[in-house]
């Protein structure tokens, strides 16, 4: 079983990334669940939602403590708790800013630590700093759980009877995973 751990702030996504890599993950014949771990926070408030990906059933509905993926949408995050708890040296960081890997002090191994700079495409493409489907198109590049394909469709799916908004999104995630 994969397990997927994204962090962010609340309005970014979060909640939405998370289901849309399990509508992709079933589309791609796999078993996937997705989940948020919030309250009351409000926009701006960091926010976290999990993600499993298995070929069989999955049974455990527990939030995810050591993840095989981070997917941080919002850099600055990092200055905060440690939002890389229960990551291995294995672990796969996938992070949305315009610096490189090495400015990064996060307990990984730094081969692992992929950067992109999501809040760039967002803004030139979708027009908003919503970051959570341009970094996805790096998550699929990166990881292969899902394929692109699989992620136009569950954009397509979960935005429906918004082309404008399908339309651009799907430029994004092409763009971040030629990236």
């Amino acid at each position: 079983m994969i397990q997927i751990r994204i962090h962010g702030r609340g309005g970014q996504g979060v909640v939405t990334a998370a289901e849309l890599i399990a509508i992709a993950a079933f589309k791609n014949g796999k078993q996937a669940q997705a989940f948020p771990s919030f309250g009351v926070e409000r926009t701006g408030a960091p926010v976290e939602s999990f993600v499993r990906i298995d070929d069989k059933p999955i049974i455990t509905k527990e939030q995810i403590y050591q993840p095989d993926i981070l997917i941080i949408q919002d850099a600055s995050l990092l200055d905060g708790a440690d939002i890389t708890a229960g990551a291995a040296k294995k672990t796969i960081a996938i992070v949305n800013t315009s610096k490189a890997k090495p400015s990064f002090k996060i307990s990984l191994s730094q081969a692992n630590i992929y950067t992109i700079d999501a809040t760039k495409i967002a803004l030139e493409i979708i027009g908003k700093n919503i970051v959570n489907t341009v970094i996805l198109g790096a998550f699929a590049k990166i990881t292969g759980l899902i394929d692109l394909l699989s992620l136009k469709q569950a954009i397509q799916e979960k935005f429906s009877g918004h082309q404008d908004l399908i339309d651009k999104n799907i430029k994004a995630v092409e763009q971040a995973y030629e990236t």
